[in-house]
């Protein structure tokens, strides 16, 4: 390798370019370099935002939940899920929710290469565009890790990248409700948009328990403090 200078260079770029674009959900310089959002243009707008659906019970329990305040919400679906009950993704759009795209399996993509990346995606976009009657136009990537791959074929696509400004760990096995409503809404700046999960799929089990009972108090604090909900719009 000593005697070929140029090889280690190509490999060392190759190696950024798959891996560098996971650094974007820490610097705001990747996230306008690669056209990825983390908040909202609008101080007076929240977005809830629900990752890992759809799941038989806990997408059913958010959806009730934004139904009795008339909030609207968006839903991060997994291929895999939407195969198993792709009656609950158009129950998602019928009641006014926007639907993005998370992946077909949840893994972490840089332990992908570049071509299982595109599979994964084709089979997601396939999967949750056959199921929903349109394609989705908002992408995250698991764990909001994205590699140069992903976000090549999301722009190709001509997909909106979106991460989050507010994380309360709902999916962890410790998280209580008033953490979540404190994550999602505590000394919030506006413009914020709120990372939740409707499943358990990927987390501590039940999880989806403690979001479903803390939406309604999330939603109670917005309409407080004069801050609508919303969905994300491509």
């Amino acid at each position: 390798m000593s005697g070929r200078p140029w090889l280690a260079g190509a490999i060392a770029t190759a190696g950024l370019a798959h891996a560098g674009p996971a650094f974007t959900s820490r610097s705001a310089l990747l996230r306008r370099a690669f056209a990825v959002r983390e908040r909202l243009d609008d101080p007076a707008t929240l977005a809830l935002t629900f990752d890992d659906g759809p799941h038989p019970r806990g997408t059913p329990a958010m959806l009730d939940a934004l139904a009795r305040e008339g909030a609207l919400a968006t839903f991060f679906l997994v291929g895999e899920q939407v195969e198993r009950r792709p009656a609950l993704v158009r129950e998602i759009a019928a009641a006014g929710h926007a639907v993005g795209m998370h992946c077909h399996r949840h893994r972490n993509l840089l332990a992908l290469t570049a071509a299982r990346t595109w599979a994964d995606m084709r089979a997601a976009e396939d999967t949750i565009g056959s199921a929903l009657g349109a394609a989705p136009a908002l992408y995250r990537p698991p764990y909001g890790i994205f590699n140069g791959a992903a976000l090549a074929f999301a722009h190709h696509r001509r997909w909106s990248p979106v991460l989050w400004s507010r994380d309360p760990k709902d999916f962890e096995e410790g998280a209580t409700v008033d953490a979540i409503v404190e994550g999602s809404t505590g000394g919030a700046r506006g413009g914020e948009i709120a990372l939740l999960h409707d499943s358990d799929a990927y987390a501590s089990e039940g999880c989806w328990e403690r979001t479903a009972a803390a939406v309604p108090r999330i939603l109670e604090v917005a309409a407080t403090t004069g801050v609508r909900v919303a969905r994300l719009e491509p």
